[in-house]
């Protein structure tokens, strides 16, 4: 028996490597949301070249753009804190799929004839796969459970 075969109540110790290494993205993706420059390494180093991501208004397919996308979704806001509960990850192979409860909360830029804060309770579920360059998420969607306050204003 060899280390890798040792079974825990989660499954196996490689298993439950992997489950962390997958929870790892969501958290490093939600965290980068509202602290680090979002770019083509940021978006290389968390997403397959073929992800797709989908928000509540809108969707994007493919690795390429998508830091550009995510700048421009954040860009109607002047601040975002991103908190997520512990993913729940279930993996299989070279694959895994992952939910976990995220509360955002968003700050509308100054002057807006709003309240300041639109806040929101969503549900985040995804896909991820092992590849060359580790656990990538390959699909990721929010659901929205509630909302508070008033969503920036569609351009």
């Amino acid at each position: 028996m060899t280390s890798n075969d040792f079974h825990t109540a989660a499954g196996t110790v490689a298993e439950v490597a992997d489950a962390a290494r997958v929870a790892e993205l969501l958290g490093r993706y939600l965290i980068a949301l509202d602290d680090e420059e979002l770019d083509e390494g940021w978006a290389r180093s968390l997403f397959t070249e073929d992800a797709a991501v989908a928000f509540p208004m809108s969707r994007h397919q493919g690795r390429a753009g998508l830091a550009a996308w995510h700048r421009a979704s954040l860009a109607a806001f002047a601040r975002t804190q991103h908190l997520g509960s512990p993913a729940v990850v279930s993996v299989e192979g070279d694959r895994a799929s992952f939910r976990a409860n995220v509360l955002t909360v968003h700050v509308h830029h100054p002057g807006e004839d709003r309240p300041p804060l639109f806040r929101a309770g969503t549900l985040a579920r995804g896909r991820a796969r092992r590849t060359p360059a580790g656990w990538r998420m390959s699909e990721l969607a929010f659901r929205v459970v509630f909302v508070e306050g008033e969503p920036p204003k569609r351009a």
